[in-house]
């Protein structure tokens, strides 16, 4: 019987939380420099109004969830040698997409004018949502993307038809709760009765809800806890749910669930990793492929509900 459960056991060491937390820090500061920082991109004089953009264009509440699914993602592909690929589907989501792109170093490969060093943050700052520069959503420019994520609602079909393209793939695909409404995503749901559990790719749907969407709250944030769990299971998924505002406890929380998913698609899919060792923060390109059987995605981590700062 399919069904919801919460995870509170742990998994990762104290030491690889302490690196998850870290990181995660460090890309919530590189995404509001890039929303909001024209110049001082370490802040190293006090704030000045030409230090800021004239026109601010991003959007900070979806960021901090984001960051946060990304630096766990980190661990899990690391660890376990994942072939695997992340889609980011909330809208305006770009600065979190960038902003981890830039830490793991692939963003600075694609992008060399980019550096790694004080003068390339300022640039990693200066063009984003800005004349010249980049989008505020997850456009082309950023690595590994295959999903637009202002085309709201196309995010689960693109996981699909990746994992369907290429059997030895992951793929984490994060849903909005704004996206979430459209009539695109609410389809999509269905597509995994178009997956053979153990000969196609993998889908790990992560349904980010921090409680509203642009123009207001959320729906789906917003019903019982119970109701969503049934419209996930009626879907076809086991849904998990991770959620909560003490950092602490939501990574330990999410770094369990991950393991007990990824544990469960390597049972129908004995190709993927099942052995995580020491994580270090190091390039693991979250943007490399993932995968998921109808069992495995229904095992997957149907839900997510994250409210960690994510306001």
């Amino acid at each position: 019987m399919i069904h919801a459960r919460d995870a509170d056991t742990r998994s990762a060491s104290d030491e690889e939380l302490d690196r998850i937390d870290a990181w995660w820090r460090a890309a919530n500061y590189l995404s509001v420099g890039q929303i909001y920082l024209l110049d001082d991109p370490l802040l190293r004089e006090p704030l000045r109004p030409e230090h800021l953009k004239p026109r601010l264009l991003g959007h900070w509440g979806t960021t901090p969830g984001l960051n946060f699914i990304y630096a766990h993602l980190e661990r899990v592909i690391t660890a376990r040698d994942l072939n695997a690929i992340c889609i980011v589907g909330p809208g305006h989501g770009g600065p979190a997409a960038v902003a981890n792109a830039y830490l793991e170093g692939t963003y600075s490969e694609l992008h060399p004018e980019v550096t790694r060093d004080e003068d390339g943050m300022r640039r990693l700052f200066r063009q984003f949502s800005f004349p010249g520069g980049i989008g505020s959503h997850v456009t082309a420019e950023v690595p590994g993307s295959i999903n637009e994520g202002g085309e709201l609602g196309y995010s689960l079909a693109h996981a699909y038809g990746a994992a369907l393209d290429d059997p030895e793939l992951i793929v984490f695909s994060i849903v909005g709760d704004g996206e979430a409404e459209t009539g695109a995503l609410a389809a999509s749901w269905h597509s995994n009765k178009f997956l053979d559990p153990k000969g196609d790719g993998a889908v790990v749907r992560i349904l980010h809800l921090n409680g509203y969407k642009i123009a207001g709250p959320a729906f789906l944030a917003r019903i019982p806890r119970q109701e969503l769990a049934a419209l996930l299971e009626g879907y076809g998924h086991r849904p998990y749910f991770v959620e909560g505002s003490d950092p602490e406890v939501m990574h330990r929380q999410m770094a369990a669930t991950l393991d007990e998913v990824l544990d469960d698609i390597s049972r129908i899919q004995p190709r993927g990793g099942t052995l995580p060792g020491p994580w270090s923060p190091r390039r693991s390109s979250c943007h490399a492929g993932e995968r998921e059987s109808p069992a495995s995605r229904a095992r997957g981590a149907g839900a997510h509900r994250s409210r960690a700062g994510s306001r």
